[in-house]
């Protein structure tokens, strides 16, 4: 079994790709018009993926934008999506410098959670050991949910 892709709905696609790409620094290695289906399929890779990515040997995410179809409630009802980070508060911090909201600061050094403009829950984890706590995460409260 090998893991191909997970597929978002979005209901704007250039804020969509304005966050997960401007902010967030995911990249585009594919996208597919479909005029008769009416839709449009963005395949973004993570900044290390991207190299296999090309030859399709990467977990991908699909965003998936209807032409006609623009409200899609309740953006967690498949769990989240899990990125694995170098840095978690640099991942933050830049995160958070460009508008983002940390519904859950990384305060164990380990795992914070962001959302998407539709409201889907991203999971930030460390690479490697939690790093050591520090302020502001350490005392910064949740915001919203996640």
């Amino acid at each position: 079994m090998e893991y191909l892709h997970t597929m978002v709905r979005v209901s704007n696609l250039e804020q969509s790709l304005d966050f997960f790409c401007n902010k967030f620094g995911l990249v585009e290695v594919r996208r597919i018009e479909n005029e008769k289906g009416r839709f449009t399929l963005v395949f973004l890779a993570a900044p290390g993926d991207v190299e296999k990515a090309q030859d399709t040997k990467a977990p991908l995410l699909e965003l998936t934008y209807n032409w006609d179809e623009h409200d899609y409630a309740g953006g967690r009802n498949f769990g989240h999506l899990a990125y694995r980070v170098d840095d978690i508060y640099e991942t933050c911090q830049r995160l958070m410098d460009a508008g983002v909201t940390i519904n859950r600061p990384p305060r164990d050094g380990y795992m914070a959670f962001v959302k998407t403009p539709d409201n889907i829950s991203i999971e930030l984890l460390q690479r490697g050991d939690p790093k050591p706590t520090q302020e502001p995460w350490a005392s910064m409260a949740n915001t919203g949910t996640w």
